[in-house]
């Protein structure tokens, strides 16, 4: 029997709201992403390997985040008093404490409505995806990697300040760019536009391809 297919939610969608029981208590998610970034991240099961690392680098980075004006929230499909247990382990063993939630999804409900997931891969487990979801409730990124490996926490970082320099700017990222790094402006749409442009001080590749500094 073939498997159905899912709809998964897709880059320029509204993220689909729910209300969850967390590590933190009960709550809605569009409440939680109100006038705020939100990093939605899901991890294969709690006291697995390759997850503690994750997470505990998540719990490590959260002040980081909070200067981007951006929230952290986990999810595995694990029980509420598997997520606490596990918290406390990490602390223990570790000093490191996960103080954003993490959402107990033991009925899949949420994995499933944001295609986490993925029958070839797993049909128990969340596979490692992460959502980037801007303050008005979009989902401008979107990241997926398999059970058995690990994410990069830098390129999570680094994509998130390049979407918010973006926004912020209205300019677009070269090839690895990094805070700092020039930015490509938007191309011209008039013959004016485009005289003015072999007139300016921008890094100048070609008309369509120009950078400046920030």
């Amino acid at each position: 029997m073939e498997t159905p297919i899912t709809m998964m939610p897709r880059i320029g969608d509204q993220a689909p709201d729910f209300a969850a029981v967390t590590t933190i208590g009960n709550l809605q998610f569009s409440d939680y992403n109100k006038d705020s970034w939100v990093l939605l991240f899901s991890h294969p099961a709690d006291f697995t390997p390759v997850c503690t690392t994750e997470m505990s680098a998540f719990a490590q980075e959260e002040d980081y985040f909070k200067s981007l004006n951006t929230k952290l929230m986990g999810l595995s499909i694990d029980s509420i008093h598997s997520h606490i247990a596990w918290v406390n382990n990490v602390k223990k063993h570790m000093g490191i404490l996960m103080k954003f939630p993490i959402i107990a999804d033991i009925d899949m409900k949420v994995a499933k409505l944001y295609g986490m997931l993925q029958p070839g891969e797993s049909e128990t487990a969340a596979v490692r995806a992460v959502f980037f979801i801007d303050p008005t409730g979009k989902i401008r990124l979107i990241m997926y990697y398999p059970l058995n490996v690990g994410r990069n926490m830098e390129e999570i970082k680094r994509a998130l300040i390049a979407l918010q320099t973006s926004d912020e700017n209205k300019v677009a990222m070269p090839l690895n760019w990094k805070p700092g790094d020039k930015v490509i402006v938007p191309p011209p749409k008039t013959v004016m536009a485009m005289e003015e442009r072999e007139n300016s001080d921008y890094e100048m590749v070609d008309f369509y391809l120009a950078k400046k500094n920030l």
